[in-house]
Parts: C-alpha cells; structure tokens; sequence
C-alpha cells in the first residue's frame, strides 16, 4: 500500500472511530452484501461499488452501528433527488433547516468514469471544497429527469465544459438523471430495488422559506442494515444486478 493510500484510509478509520464498535469492522463478506433502507414510505436496497472502496467501506461501517437508523430524508427536489445521512435529523424538530450534520471528517472523491448520475444511484453529498471531498454521512439518491438531446447538448456547453459519453446520453435519454453532478460528486453505488419508493419520496409536499426542500411530514429511514444479495427485478422492472 503506498503512503497516499494509507493516509487516506486511517483518516478515514479515524474519522468513523466516534462510532466505533465491534460492528464497524467492514469484512469481505459485508462487501457482498447490499444494503436494505427501511423507510417510513417503503423499502430501498442499495448496491455499493467496489471500485469505489473508501466511500464503500465508510458506508458500510455506518450502516453497521446504526448511524442512518432514524435520519430523515430532509432534504427532496422532485426531478432532482431525496437526501439524507443528517444525524441531526433524528430528532429536530418541525421546520427546523438540515444539512450541516455529520462526522468530523470527509472523503477524499472518488470519481469513477463509468459511474455517472443515472436514475437511482446514490452519491455522496458535499461543501463547497477545492477537492470536491465528501461528506462523512449525507447522500443522495438520483431522481433526476429524462433528457433530449438538446438539452444534453446544454449541459456539456454550459455545465460539463466536455462532452457526455455516447452511451452515456442514451441513459440519460431513456432512464433520466442528474448529468450535470457528474465527475464533481462521488457516485459509489446504485438502487437495486425500490425506485419506485424514490420516485414517492421525490414528489412529497416539502416547506417554504428556510425549509423549503424539507418535507413537511417526515420521511424516515427507519434501519438500514445490510442483507445477503439475491436477483430480481423491482417493481419498475429495474434489474438487480448492475454493472458497478
């Protein structure tokens, strides 16, 4: 292991120890798990990449001692995405603002060429850092929307600076997403099974003012805990077993 790579995870071991337990230590069979997110509106299970192993693991490690049991989706943009992993979030109060919750740490991002910002993928949120870091906890789940090619061609001139790859413009033609995120938050991993949850939770009525992207009846994780893999299809047809 070089000198970056070894940094880069002790930071990150050091960063989950607030909530370290005999639980957080992620094994190789907690890698082929998948991830089950019990919420007050339905069921999501989440598949993580392994080509994205820091934001993997962390992920991993929180889920194990519990930190994401109780956080609200506090923040969902219809057409957008639904976000979550505030822990101040388990308990605040009505028309309260969220977001700046979270362990003291980041993740340094992980850009992968092949994980783009398709419907359903989770990513990572994050500040306004020159490194485009993550953060510790908070993610988000892709709604997005479908996409012509006009408005594909948009984006590359005015958000990207660069072109979308061919196969990638057919996703975003076909399925939708968010393709202005990509290459500037980290996608580590994807929904398997329960878009159609997200697509509930992305249209519920939300605040106004300071809370305007809250939902006005909480939306909860309920537990999150990992779950042996198994192959099927969701109710919108989505196939369990994608290429990440």
């Amino acid at each position: 292991m070089t000198m970056k790579k070894l940094f880069l995870f002790c930071t990150l071991f050091i960063g989950v120890s607030a909530f370290a337990q005999k639980d957080s230590i992620v094994t190789k069979k907690d890698r082929k798990k998948d991830v089950l997110l019990q919420t007050s509106m339905g069921d999501i299970i989440v598949r993580l990449s392994d080509s994205t192993p820091l934001h993997q693991d962390n992920f991993l490690k929180l889920v194990k001692v519990g930190f994401y049991d109780s956080v609200l989706f506090h923040r969902v943009i219809k057409n957008f995405m639904i976000q979550g992993g505030d822990p101040d979030s388990k308990n605040a109060a009505a028309g309260v603002a969220l977001g700046n919750g979270g362990p003291a740490y980041r993740i340094p991002a992980e850009f992968r060429p092949t994980l783009f910002h398709k419907k359903g993928v989770i990513a990572a949120a994050k500040d306004d850092n020159p490194e485009k870091a993550s953060s510790g906890s908070q993610f988000y789940i892709v709604q997005g929307k479908k996409f012509t090619d006009a408005e594909l061609d948009s984006v590359e001139t005015f958000r990207l600076k660069r072109k979308i790859p061919a196969d990638q413009r057919e996703v975003y033609k076909y399925l939708g997403g968010t393709p202005h995120l990509d290459q500037g938050y980290t996608v580590f991993g994807e929904v398997i099974f329960g878009l159609d949850v997200v697509d509930k939770i992305a249209v519920v009525p939300t605040g106004a003012g300071a809370v305007r992207n809250r939902p006005r009846e909480d939306v909860r994780i309920i537990k999150a805990k990992l779950i042996k893999r198994k192959k099927s299809k969701d109710k919108s047809g989505h196939n369990n077993d994608p290429l990440i």
